[in-house]
C-alpha cells in the first residue's frame, strides 16, 4: 500500500475515521517507525546540546507518533473489532520497542544531563526545565541506566507488560458482551422505570434479530452486564433471584475459561516487581510514585487510612440504618449484596421521594449540554459551538464542537461520543487527546480532546435522558477535557494533562461536578421533554439533600479500590501463601461494612489497574478529591454570585486549566488557593466532618 493511501500517515490534523481500516494499522506502523528510527539516528549523531538541538527534534518526533499510533488506539477503545484487534496486538510490540528505544537513547540522555547541569539551564523557563527533568526521571525509569542483560530483561518485561495489558482489557470486554440474562416475565420489571425497560427491549431486538420482536411493556428484555444496562436492573428489579443472578455474573466476570484475567494479574504483577528490582527500587508502587505528587507509599497509607477513619463507623452506621429499612418493607433474610442497591435506591426515594426516572426528563442531553456550555462561558471565558459536517467521525451519534475565546478565536476543539454501545466500546467514561496543543511545521496546533461517555441512547424520538449520575460523569469528564484544551502551553510534554503528576490530574474533573449542585448551574442544565419546565426548586434541594446520602460507603468503597491497589503494588508476594482474592478480602473484611462474597472476582475487571494507568495510583481519585474539593471552597469563601464566579473561575483557568505541568502541581494549586490544600472541604461536602481528623 502507498504511503499516501494510508489514512494513518502524513496527517497532523483531524484524523480520517471515514477512511481508516485495518489493513492501513500495520504498514503505517512500519513507516512512521522507519522515518522515527532515521530521525533518532540524526539526532544522536548531532553534538549540539540546546533546547532547539535536542527537545525539538524530541517533540517532533513524538508528534509524528502519536499522529499515526493515537487513532488506532483510540478506535481501540470506541468501535473495537475482532480484525481491528487482531492488527493491534501484532503491531503494538513495534510501537513498545520504539518507545523503548527512544527512551534508553543514551546520546540523548546524556545531552539531556548537559542541559540540566550546564550553563543553559538558567536560561530556560519552567515549563523547559519541567520538560527535561520528566524526560530524565522517565528515561531512568524505562531503564536507561541498566546495562547489557538486565536492559534486555527489562525490555522484553515491558513488551510483555503491553500485550498482557492488551490481553487483560479484551478478556473484560468479550466477557462483558457473553453474558446476557433474558427477562420474560412482566411483573418481575413491574416498578421498572419506562426507559430502562425500552433500553432492554432495544437489546434483545439487536441481539435477537430472528426472534419475534420484543415491546417496551411484554418484552422479552435483554439485560447485559454493560453498567448502563447492570446497575438499573439492580436498583430496580423486584425479583431478588434475577438480581442475584446478575450481580453474580457481574463480579465474576473475567475469571473462568478462555477469558480468565487471573493469570494475567498474577503475570503482570510479578513483572512489575521484577521490573522494580531491576530499576533499584523496593516495589513497583515506589517506581510509580516516583513520577506523582504523593512521593512515597507512606504518605498514600496515611492518607487513605485517615479517610478510612473518618468514613469506618458512619458507613456501618449507615448500613445498619438500610437494613432496619429493608426489613420494614418485608426484606426478612439477610441483606446480601444483591441487595444493596435496590434498597438504597428505595430508601433514597422514600427519605428524599424523588426517583431517577422521576429526574431523567428533565435532563435531556442536548438541554444538559447547552446548560453546560453557559456555564463554561461564565466561568471561564470560553464559547462552545458544535460542527454538523465536514468531520470525520468514526460513529454517527458522534459529536465535534469548536471551542473559541472571548475574542472569537478558536483555541480548541472536541469530540463528544456519549452512548453505550457495549458490542464495540468499552465500558466507563474517559478523556483522551486527538491533539495536542503547540506547533509543528510551522503551524499552530490548537488542542482536541476526545470525550467518551456510556450514557443510556436515545429511544426512538426521544433524545438521551441523563440520570444525575450521568450528569456528573459528563462535568467530570468535561474537567479534563478543559485541562487539556485550555492549556497556554506549547511545550508538549507539559501541555494540557501531560506532565502533571497522575494524583492531580483529576483535580479539574472532580471539581467540575461541584456545580452540579449549583441551583442557578442546575435550573440552566434542565427542560422537561414534556412540560419544558425547568429543575422544580423542590426536587433541587431534594437532589442536595441526597449528595450526602450513604457517602461514607461510597467513600469507603473507593478506599478499598485503592488500598487494594496499593497492597498489591507495595506489599504483595506473587509466590507468597495469600491470593489476590484472600487479599482483596483481607482488606475488605477491615473496612466495608458489607464484604464482598467468597467468589468474587472484581480484581479480574479492575482495568484502572491492570490495563489503564492508574497501577499504583488508584488513590489519585482521593488524593485529588481533596484538591479539588478545597479549590472549590473557594467559591464557596468568595461567594457565587455571577460576578465573583466570573474573577475566581478565570483564576482558576489562568493557573489550574492553563499552566498543565509547566510547574510541580502543588506550586499551580498554591497560586490559585493561597495557601497549601486541607481536607476540611472534602470531609464537609461528604458529612463526615464531625470528629473526623483527616491528613493535612
Amino acid at each position: 500500500m502507498q504511503t499516501r493511501e494510508n489514512p494513518l500517515l502524513d496527517n497532523h490534523d483531524l484524523p480520517h475515521f471515514d477512511r481508516i481500516a485495518p489493513e492501513h494499522v500495520r504498514p503505517a506502523a512500519e513507516e512512521i517507525l522507519r522515518r522515527c528510527e532515521a530521525a533518532l539516528q540524526q539526532l544522536e549523531a548531532s553534538a549540539e546540546v540546546s533546547w532547539l538541538g535536542v527537545l525539538e527534534p524530541l517533540e517532533r518526533i513524538r508528534r509524528q507518533l502519536h499522529s499515526t499510533w493515537s487513532p488506532v488506539q483510540h478506535l481501540i477503545g470506541v468501535k473495537n473489532s475482532a480484525a481491528l484487534r487482531e492488527v493491534y496486538e501484532s503491531t503494538l510490540p513495534l510501537m513498545v520497542s520504539f518507545s523503548l528505544r527512544l527512551s534508553q537513547s543514551k546520546a540523548v540522555f546524556a545531552r539531556l544531563k548537559s542541559l540540566r547541569e550546564g550553563p543553559l539551564w538558567s536560561q530556560l523557563n519552567s515549563a523547559q526545565q519541567r520538560v527535561i527533568h520528566h524526560a530524565l526521571l522517565n528515561a531512568r525509569l524505562s531503564g536507561i541506566e541498566l546495562e547489557g542483560p538486565e536492559q534486555e530483561r527489562f525490555n522484553e518485561i515491558s513488551k510483555r507488560l503491553s500485550q498482557l495489558q492488551t490481553s487483560f482489557s479484551n478478556n473484560v470486554l468479550d466477557a462483558t458482551k457473553e453474558f446476557e440474562l433474558l427477562v420474560r416475565n412482566p411483573a418481575d420489571l413491574e416498578g421498572v422505570p419506562a426507559n430502562f425497560k425500552a433500553y432492554w427491549s432495544g437489546n434483545f431486538n439487536q441481539r435477537h434479530p430472528n426472534d419475534a420482536k420484543s415491546t417496551v411493556e411484554e418484552g422479552p428484555w435483554s439485560v447485559t452486564l454493560d453498567f448502563a444496562s447492570y446497575m438499573p436492573f439492580l436498583k430496580y428489579c423486584r425479583n431478588r433471584t434475577l438480581r442475584e443472578q446478575i450481580y453474580r455474573a457481574y463480579v465474576t466476570r473475567a475469571s473462568t475459561g478462555k477469558l480468565d484475567n487471573r493469570p494475567n494479574i498474577h503475570e503482570i504483577i510479578e513483572l512489575r516487581q521484577e521490573q522494580a528490582r531491576l530499576l533499584k527500587y523496593p516495589n513497583y508502587a515506589e517506581v510509580s510514585l516516583a513520577m506523582k505528587m504523593a512521593g512515597k507509599v507512606p504518605a498514600v497509607d496515611q492518607l487513605l487510612h485517615d479517610l478510612a477513619d473518618a468514613a469506618a463507623l458512619p458507613a456501618r452506621r449507615e448500613i445498619d440504618e438500610l437494613k432496619v429499612f429493608a426489613g420494614q418493607l418485608g426484606q426478612r433474610e439477610e441483606l446480601k449484596n444483591w441487595d444493596m442497591h435496590y434498597y438504597l435506591e428505595k430508601m433514597r426515594q422514600k427519605k428524599f421521594d424523588f426517583s431517577d426516572d422521576e429526574l431523567r426528563p428533565y435532563f435531556p442531553l442536548p438541554r444538559v449540554l447547552e446548560g453546560l456550555f453557559s456555564l463554561l462561558k461564565k466561568l471561564f471565558g470560553i464559547q462552545v459551538e458544535e460542527k454538523k459536517t465536514g468531520i470525520p467521525r468514526w460513529h454517527p451519534d458522534v459529536m465535534y464542537f469548536d471551542v473559541l475565546d472571548e475574542k472569537n478565536k478558536k483555541i480548541a476543539a472536541f469530540y463528544l461520543d456519549p452512548y453505550s454501545r457495549p458490542a464495540e466500546k468499552r465500558g466507563g467514561a474517559w478523556m483522551d487527546t486527538c491533539l495536542d496543543r503547540g506547533h509543528y511545521q510551522g503551524r499552530e496546533i490548537v488542542p482536541v480532546a476526545y470525550l467518551v461517555c456510556n450514557g443510556t441512547p436515545p429511544i426512538g424520538s426521544t433524545p438521551s435522558l441523563l440520570s444525575f449520575d450521568e450528569v456528573e460523569t459528563l462535568f467530570h469528564e468535561f474537567g479534563h477535557g478543559l485541562q487539556h484544551m485550555l492549556t497556554r502551553i506549547d511545550q508538549l510534554d507539559v501541555a494540557g494533562i501531560n506532565g502533571i503528576e497522575w494524583d492531580a490530574v483529576e483535580l479539574p474533573s472532580q471539581f467540575m461536578e461541584n456545580w452540579c449542585y449549583q441551583k442557578p448551574v442546575i435550573k440552566n442544565l434542565t427542560k422537561h421533554i414534556e412540560t419544558g419546565a425547568t429543575l422544580p426548586d423542590e426536587l433541587f434541594d431534594k437532589i442536595n439533600l441526597a449528595k450526602t446520602f450513604n457517602a461514607a460507603n461510597s467513600m469507603v468503597r473507593q478506599l478499598h479500590f485503592a488500598m487494594v491497589d496499593m497492597e498489591l503494588h507495595a506489599r504483595f508476594d506473587p509466590q507468597g501463601k495469600e491470593t489476590i482474592e484472600e487479599l482483596n478480602a483481607r482488606i475488605a473484611n477491615k473496612i466495608c461494612p458489607i464484604p464482598p462474597l467468597p467468589e468474587d472476582r472484581a480484581l479480574c475487571t479492575f482495568e484502572h489497574i491492570f490495563s489503564g494507568s492508574y497501577a499504583a495510583g488508584y488513590y489519585s481519585y482521593k488524593w485529588a478529591e481533596v484538591l479539588s474539593a478545597d479549590a472549590f471552597s473557594r467559591f464557596e469563601e468568595e461567594g457565587l454570585d455571577d460576578g465573583t464566579v466570573a474573577r475566581v473561575g478565570r483564576d482558576f483557568r489562568d493557573t489550574v486549566l492553563s499552566l498543565g505541568g509547566s510547574l510541580h502541581p502543588m506550586d499551580v494549586f498554591t497560586r490559585f488557593r493561597g495557601r497549601p490544600p486541607r481536607v476540611d472541604a472534602l470531609l464537609r461536602h461528604n458529612g463526615l466532618s464531625e470528629g473526623a481528623d483527616g491528613p493535612s
